[in-house]
């Protein structure tokens, strides 16, 4: 009669135990994929597998003292405490040398400036060459000369042909050879200084009370007529006047003294070696571009 009372359970396990279980099953899976995405810490994962070993119960048959771990890429050690990416091993090339440029000595230096030095002192000496083709016919007749004397450039006009004795009018017929002048002149580069000079005679008219004064009018002639034309910059142009300062030659003759009356026009070009820097230097070593 116990068999048929209704308040004992039936024989057997109950049904949910069944699907119990399976749930239980399941969400061991799931936590275990989740452990295997997550990063691995390795302390973490040394109290989890005590915690699973007291829950679960694990028999070793070699005890281990710590749980072994992977290796990996970034971190390789085998400890389970927590370690920081092992940095990559660099090597260095050092250099006691604040610039990227090249230590440049003293002798160095000034044998690249006189490189540089000659080969503009060339160049001007290609451009009066030009200048002397260009004036070949006032050259030969004697009323211009053309010479270089370092970065300078000479066209230097005579007073024959070119002024009447004691005035500072340019002579009838003239303005051609000064239209040529003109020409070389704004073709070349550099500044232009316009420089009158006279004998060592004393003058003194109405109109000029000194040598200085003649001097500084036939330069300022020769300036005005250079900026009549348009391709003229008024920038390069600097007048001077040198009076019976600065002589060719003696004034001891009626010939020396003509040389000495002339109007000079110097195309005066900067020194490239100006300013040069070691930096410089070494790039013009490495490209060896003299």
């Amino acid at each position: 009669m116990a068999d048929d009372c209704p308040k004992c359970p039936p024989a057997g396990a109950p049904l949910w135990l069944a699907t119990f279980a399976d749930l239980m099953s399941l969400l061991m899976c799931f936590f275990v994929l989740l452990l295997s995405f997550a990063t691995m810490d390795a302390a973490k994962f040394k109290k989890m597998a005590i915690s699973m070993e007291n829950a679960f119960g694990v028999q070793r048959d070699i005890v281990a003292a710590e749980v072994p771990m992977g290796t990996s890429i970034i971190a390789q050690h085998f400890s389970p405490a927590q370690t920081d990416p092992t940095p990559l091993e660099q090597i260095k090339q050092t250099t006691n040398q604040d610039s990227s440029s090249l230590n440049v000595s003293i002798e160095d230096m000034e044998k690249i400036k006189k490189q540089i030095l000659q080969t503009k002192i060339e160049e001007i000496k290609d451009q009066a060459s030009k200048i002397e083709e260009s004036l070949k016919q006032e050259i030969k007749a004697g009323l211009v000369s053309v010479e270089t004397e370092g970065l300078n450039i000479i066209i230097r006009i005579n007073e024959k042909g070119s002024f009447p004795s004691g005035a500072a009018v340019l002579k009838a017929g003239f303005e051609p050879v000064m239209e040529k002048i003109t020409t070389a002149v704004n073709d070349s580069v550099g500044t232009v200084y316009v420089a009158g000079h006279t004998d060592d005679i004393p003058i003194s008219t109405d109109w000029y009370r000194s040598n200085w004064e003649l001097a500084a009018s036939r330069s300022v002639t020769v300036a005005h007529f250079m900026l009549n034309n348009k391709g003229t910059k008024p920038e390069r142009i600097i007048v001077q006047g040198y009076a019976d300062t600065r002589p060719l030659v003696a004034n001891d003759s009626v010939e020396n003294r003509a040389k000495n009356r002339r109007v000079e026009i110097i195309i005066r070009q900067q020194d490239p070696s100006l300013g040069l820097k070691p930096e410089d230097v070494s790039k013009i070593i490495q490209t060896d571009s003299l």
